[in-house]
């Protein structure tokens, strides 16, 4: 049995079929495994949380997770070991969100093309046809994540505590969130994932898209995440297309094409979920 994962901060997707390609039972959802901001016990209650899963276990021979927060070498780790200690006859590959996002987006294996995440968090890599580049590491939600669900949640609370968004906005706001102020802080600094937490106020954005304010605010955080993320591929970027992944992406795909015409890059394929990319992509390679 094959396991694919696609893991965000707040969610992950697992979807478990034999290497003919036939699904072994339904797609599974536990919480988010980001192991740069939880700690290998909650990564572990998370997994075993699914009785499918662990009903399971035993059978899973490959595992090929894709995750946020596994850029970088001891998260990396650590969710490998994790993995196998669970599934303890599988062989396990632990890669970066940004590679399922790749495999899921391209139009052909070999592609050259800038591939952007924007979800709970946002990331984005240059893949030259066979390896990715990143030219910037992320330091993650609290400097980093343009254009995220954390992002775009920080700047609803910010807008709204500073009197910046519109009366009636601010009004259907505080009709769906508790927005006290100690709520609000014991969420951000005493309980773990403050970057989901932030993240589920962007759900208010896709809502009220016919506010010229919600607009404005979505097109102002994509123009900074291309200043800041995609032109960091300046060099390459008339080349290549620049495909995005991920439920804001999805969500923006008009904000996005307008912000592509304004700044000059070729916008290519957008993806809500990589998990079904990804399976097409493992079946006809495990073999």
């Amino acid at each position: 049995m094959i396991l694919i994962v696609d893991s965000g901060s707040t969610k992950s997707d697992w979807i478990a079929v034999d290497k003919n390609g036939n699904t072994c039972f339904d797609k599974v959802r536990t919480k988010g495994l980001n192991p740069a901001i939880l700690s290998e016990k909650e990564l572990k209650k998370n997994i075993k949380k699914s009785e499918v899963l662990m009903e399971h276990k035993k059978e899973v021979t490959h595992i090929f997770f894709y995750g946020a927060g596994c850029g970088t070498s001891k998260p990396k780790k650590l969710l490998k070991a994790l993995l196998e200690s669970i599934f303890k006859k599988a062989e396990v590959e632990v890669q970066e969100d940004t590679m399922a996002a790749v495999r899921a987006t391209l139009n052909k294996k070999d592609e050259a093309a800038i591939v952007c995440i924007l979800g709970t968090g946002s990331n984005c890599s240059y893949y030259d046809g066979k390896d990715l580049h990143q030219l910037v590491a992320s330091l993650g939600y609290m400097i980093m994540d343009d254009a995220s669900g954390n992002y775009f949640g920080k700047q609803l609370l910010r807008d709204y505590y500073y009197n910046h968004m519109p009366e009636d906005l601010k009004k259907s706001f505080v009709s769906e969130y508790n927005l006290e102020a100690d709520y609000i802080k014991y969420n951000l600094y005493k309980k773990p994932n403050a970057n989901a937490y932030l993240a589920s106020f962007a759900e208010f954005l896709f809502a009220n898209k016919e506010s010229k304010y919600i607009s404005d605010l979505i097109k102002d955080g994509i123009r900074v995440f291309a200043k800041n993320m995609i032109y960091q591929f300046e060099d390459v970027l008339p080349k290549v297309p620049v495909h995005f992944a991920g439920s804001i992406a999805y969500f923006s795909q008009e904000e996005i094409k307008e912000v592509a015409n304004e700044m000059g890059f070729s916008l290519g394929n957008i993806e809500k979920r990589p998990i079904e990319g990804l399976l097409k992509y493992h079946i006809n390679n495990i073999k």
